[in-house]
């Protein structure tokens, strides 16, 4: 897919990410696109918020009909989160398993939460969060697995290139 095309559809799956999860009170403003990586501030009812977000590269079983997928990175300051994971996985999870991400050898396990027909995943363990986020600026790839409400495994591959990037724009717009 062209840059244009790709950043086109990243930054109106971005605004339909904020504006599903009924956070935004503003459109985001996009600080940057870096290969696989993308980058927005917006503001909410809980103060300003950066992310970075990605779409997978690769995702199985193919032929599963799901809503869009993604990884976010978000900054918020007034609720001193910094650089916090959350996996959007296109289905409401499983009660009950695991979700897991893996960048080289390492795994780390995530939680899930089911709101409507919407499920996401944050980092179990907040000392694990820090280290994924190391391991994603030196890895190449990660893989979140986890299984639907319906059963069905998923695996999603995202790409890391560019995230480092994306994250010096998110932790840098957040701080000031």
């Amino acid at each position: 897919m062209p840059a244009f095309l790709r950043f086109a559809s990243i930054f109106a799956v971005a605004g339909v990410f904020v504006a599903a999860s009924a956070l935004a009170d503003q459109k985001p403003t996009l600080l940057g696109v870096s290969k696989s990586w993308s980058a927005y501030q917006t503001t909410t009812g809980d103060g300003r918020v950066c992310y970075a977000l990605s779409k997978p590269k690769s995702t199985e079983p193919r032929k599963v009909t799901r809503d869009p997928i993604y990884l976010l990175v978000s900054d918020w300051p007034d609720r001193k989160a910094d650089a916090e994971l959350e996996v959007v996985p296109g289905y409401p999870y499983k009660d009950g398993e695991p979700v897991l991400a893996q960048v080289g050898s390492d795994k780390t396990e995530f939680f899930t939460r089911n709101d409507g027909g919407s499920g996401a995943a944050w980092v179990k363990n907040p000392d694990d969060e820090v280290k994924l986020i190391a391991a994603m600026r030196r890895g190449s790839t990660i893989t979140i697995s986890g299984v639907s409400r319906r059963g069905t495994r998923t695996r999603d591959t995202y790409s890391l290139s560019g995230i480092s990037a994306m994250l010096d724009k998110i932790h840098a717009a957040c701080s000031k």
